[in-house]
């Protein structure tokens, strides 16, 4: 379908509507200077935040490239899309009513957002379902595992919309299709039921279990969680990934929590749906929960939006699993954690409680809990002291083990001021209480991190030889093709933006930008980028083969179309080999009977990824082949 022409009304009250900060704030973490917000610009690469955004005057600029406007205007330049797409994005999220000045293209887009309306109902009509049951004679031992085994009261039993599925194979299905007529096909794409394997029918996806509804930050439910009564596995099953419910990038009780986290400045992050909840209960409301997987930086910068100071405790399990599922939270976010742009703490709870358990221990347990929150170490502190746990620095292997452990921390840090605190931490520790051995310990350190940086194989995704040469050569064809080929330029943007592919190889990015900054003149790009490059001799010296072509470039230009698509699989081929060795790691460092549901996830993920680099070989060697 073409893009609509959209009613003024609907244009304006999209604008009325839309936060700018809200916006931004999903695709940069922004703090508070002053009267504005600051941040990393998403448009060009840099280290010091040059990107300011104006809640008042609802305007972003960034002194670095000189990128600027509303948020329509964000969303176009980072998407690429046009306007219209943007306003019809911003209206669908905003829930406005769509006028468009063609009766035909509005019947159409009502078509499109009545589909995800259905689920919603349908959704919520489960969701009234299980909460009957759960009051029901069928659903008593539910019922007083809440009352006596949580302790949970009533009043938030009812806040969190708790229920029961009932034991039978098809008890929902035949609620929902056959007297409430829903259509099967959209029963099951909310993610409630599931066809047979034989194709005899139909089942309900969750039976006999404790139902947890999982709500948007609109509060809408769009999923749910839930725990067996039973002895069946797993004993925590998620909705299926659904047009509505994407795990990754959803919190548990953020809708409830965010408030309170707003005004508490402050997010706490649990592990489990009954830790939040037992929180919640006892007044402590800035509360969230991970959803079985590990803690992405799209949820942590959900988390980002409510907290003027970015502070986000972790309070996992204080059991060896918890602590393992906190070091992989941690490297899962590290970008944003080593360059400071997330005041992390870590909580854990005495004899390993998990928050449940903590605050049921004593009668005073919510008032510990919260002068425990107080004296949460910095995650850069506790990550010093888990590599102490169990270790003698009086045995000199184990001495040489931390401290070099101790390095690695330290390498990654970007910030020098902390850099320089922790140095001497470390060798206070390392000093193991004599006074006179510090100034030593800290040259030492210091000494170690001038040495060039070896990575490991086992925590960096090191590209090898052959996929740095693929790497290179197929960027190189890219900003060829750009630069000589006017007409395929909107198309490159467009494949960069939508499959998420950013230059890896610093010349490269450095010609990007200039690129980008010269990108308001198409017409003349390529003059305007040469005389740049000539203009900075000693930053161009590897782009020379740019500004004067070989034959063989000359070739690849000439065959544009198809070394196009060669080069995008080659680098698709790139990424998905380096998220394979990730999916790899954290599939071998999992331990199956403690997190089985994390362990399926990353066995899935390391054998999808080789699939599309199966696929994605197949494609280039078919490029290979047209080119010849």
């Amino acid at each position: 379908m073409e893009t609509p022409r959209i009613h003024p009304e609907t244009i304006e009250e999209v604008k009325q509507r839309v936060d700018i900060v809200e916006i931004i704030s999903e695709y940069v973490v922004l703090k508070k200077r002053g009267k504005d917000l600051l941040g990393l610009c998403p448009f060009h690469d840099e280290k010091s935040p040059s990107f300011s955004v104006n809640q008042s005057k609802q305007l972003y600029y960034c002194f670095g490239c000189g990128a600027g406007g509303n948020a329509i205007k964000f969303l176009m330049e980072l998407g690429k899309q046009s306007f219209s797409e943007v306003v019809l994005d911003l209206a669908r999220r905003y829930q406005i009513p769509l006028k468009t000045l063609d009766p035909q293209q509005r019947q159409e887009l009502q078509k499109q957002l009545s589909l995800k309306e259905q689920l919603y109902e349908i959704i919520a009509v489960a969701t009234n379902f299980y909460q009957h049951a759960l009051n029901q004679s069928q659903g008593e031992i539910a019922a007083n595992y809440l009352k006596e085994k949580r302790h949970l009261k009533a009043e938030i039993i009812q806040e969190f919309l708790l229920g029961y599925a009932p034991s039978g194979w098809e008890t929902l299905y035949r609620y929902l299709v056959d007297q409430k007529r829903y259509p099967v096909a959209l029963v099951e794409q909310a993610g409630l039921i599931k066809a047979r394997q034989n194709g005899d029918g139909y089942y309900d996806q969750f039976r006999d279990r404790l139902m947890i509804p999982i709500l948007d930050i609109q509060g809408r439910i769009i999923g749910f969680g839930s725990r067996t009564l039973g002895n069946d596995e797993p004993k925590y099953l998620n909705s299926p990934e659904t047009l509505l419910f994407d795990k990754g990038q959803t919190l548990f009780a953020l809708s409830q929590a965010r408030q309170a986290i707003i005004k508490a400045d402050q997010a706490i992050v649990v592990e489990g749906y009954f830790d939040a909840i037992a929180l919640h209960e006892q007044g402590i409301k800035n509360v969230v929960a991970s959803l079985g997987t590990a803690f992405s930086q799209k949820q942590l910068k959900q988390l980002l939006r409510y907290t003027e100071s970015k502070q986000v405790i972790f309070n996992f399990d204080a059991d060896q699993a918890g602590k393992k599922a906190t070091q992989r939270a941690i490297s899962e976010i590290s970008e944003l954690v080593y360059s400071g742009q997330v005041n992390l703490k870590i909580l854990n709870l005495p004899q390993g409680k998990d928050a449940d358990e903590f605050l049921k221990s004593s009668n005073n347990a919510t008032q510990i809990y919260q002068e425990l929150l107080l004296k949460a170490p910095l995650w850069l502190d506790w990550q010093i002291q888990q590599l102490l746990v169990e270790h003698d620095l009086k045995q000199a292997d184990q001495f040489k083990a931390i401290a070099q452990k101790m390095l690695k921390l330290l390498q990654q840090l970007e910030d020098n001021n902390q850099k320089t605190h922790y140095l001497r931490y470390c060798a206070e520790i390392l000093a193991q209480g004599d006074s006179r051995l510090i100034p030593l310990q800290v040259n030492n350190l210091v000494t170690q991190l001038k040495k060039p940086q070896t990575r490991s194989t086992k925590n960096q995704t090191i590209l090898s030889s052959s996929e740095r040469n693929l790497l290179e050569e197929a960027e190189e064809l890219l900003l060829l093709i750009y630069l000589y080929c006017p007409h395929h330029q909107q198309e490159i943007r467009d494949i960069l933006e939508e499959k998420d592919i950013v230059f890896s190889l610093s010349h490269h990015r450095y010609l990007w930008q200039i690129i980008h900054q010269n990108s308001s003149n198409s017409k003349d790009l390529l003059s305007q980028v040469q005389n740049q490059l000539l203009s900075e001799p000693e930053k161009s010296k590897q782009l020379e083969h740019f500004l004067h072509l070989s034959e063989t470039k000359q070739e690849d230009i000439f065959r544009a179309q198809v070394r196009l698509k060669e080069a995008i699989a080659a680098l698709e081929r790139v990424s998905w080999e380096k998220y394979r060795r990730h999916c790899l790691q954290q599939w071998q460092s999992i331990n199956a009977q403690e997190q089985p549901e994390l362990y399926q996830y990353y066995s899935n993920e390391f054998y999808q990824a080789g699939q599309h680099i199966k696929e994605l070989d197949e494609l280039r060697i078919n490029q290979a082949e047209n080119v010849t």
